[in-house]
């Protein structure tokens, strides 16, 4: 997949292109079945898929204040795309210069000018441009006039098992995500909901003290974290490799009670090693429990070792 960076250096693909537009948070089951018809319907007119994306949501520029939480950063954005079989993904920097472009000057430089498009794809519900003031017959009325045809679709996808379809949306799945929902989000995403940062150094309790060695995250603040509690999930490397991981996100109320501060801490099974400063990605796959403060340091031990033993039952399929 070629990624440009830099739209103004946009060349438009030879013959044309079909293109969608959006956050794509999380880049969901939703957006996984927009961008199968999008290359189904390129495929039979010979055009370029492409998707033109944001460096950061649009909201966080917006309405700072209330922008959401993301479901992925913009590396694996590009990643999940990719894998999607996107042709070209144009990443577009929004601030406030962008957020200032009307609907209209950035169809006719981004879409027109850029691309050449001949095809926009895009949710039934898509709004842009400055004020929110484009949509759906926006583009079909400039698409009328610039020679692109538009079809707002809704994000739907049939849930595995052949259930009926489910609307799926990033805020639904965030919402799950928050709850501490991870299987449910699971379904909605395609995949575990998955976190990722570099490996730091905690407060050295869990090997000295409990006995359980766990690697700390700092993952970024502006990513969606699930609801504190205890989960069963998958650590990998950079090599690519996965371990087993009971993982907890927390406070650790049983030394600091309410104050202490919110942890990603993931105790690897069947591993000893250094993994500070490597960058990791950490999936939840399954809530095992609450969080909970303990009486004592021993009924915690005895807890992880549970918890330990419920992640390894849970992940042996």
């Amino acid at each position: 997949m070629e990624i440009v960076t830099d739209s103004a250096q946009l060349v438009p693909p030879a013959g044309g292109s079909a293109v969608t537009i959006g956050a794509y948070d999380g880049v969901h089951l939703g957006h996984r079945a927009l961008l199968a018809e999008l290359r189904a319907r390129a495929g039979e007119q010979g055009l370029a898929t492409v998707v033109v994306t944001f460096d950061r949501h649009p909201a966080a520029v917006v309405r700072p204040e209330s922008a959401p939480l993301l479901l992925c950063d913009l590396d694996q954005k590009l990643e999940l795309l990719a894998s999607a079989g996107v042709d070209r993904t144009v990443v577009v920097r929004f601030d406030e210069e962008r957020a200032n472009e009307t609907a209209e000057d950035f169809v006719s430089r981004e879409l027109v000018d850029g691309l050449d498009a001949r095809l926009v794809v895009v949710g039934e519900d898509f709004h842009f441009g400055h004020g929110r003031k484009g949509n759906v017959a926006l583009l079909a009325e400039m698409g009328s006039v610039a020679g692109f045809e538009v079809d707002g679709v809704s994000l739907s996808s049939e849930a595995p098992g052949g259930a009926d379809t489910l609307p799926v949306s990033s805020t639904r799945i965030r919402t799950l995500v928050a709850a501490g929902d991870v299987e449910g989000a699971a379904v909605l995403l395609g995949r575990p909901h998955q976190v990722r940062g570099p490996v730091v150094t905690g407060d050295r309790r869990g090997g000295a003290e409990l006995g359980f060695p766990t690697a700390n995250l700092d993952v970024p603040a502006e990513i969606c974290l699930p609801a504190p509690g205890i989960y069963a999930g998958w650590y990998e490397r950079p090599d690519g490799s996965r371990l087993q991981a009971a993982v907890s996100v927390g406070r650790r109320p049983t030394f600091y009670g309410a104050d202490g501060q919110l942890l990603v801490e993931a105790h690897l099974l069947d591993f000893s090693g250094d993994l500070y400063g490597e960058r990791a990605r950490l999936s939840f796959v399954h809530r095992l429990r609450d969080e909970l403060a303990f009486d004592s340091v021993d009924a915690l031990v005895v807890q992880m070792g549970r918890d330990v033993q419920a992640t390894r039952e849970l992940l042996a399929g």
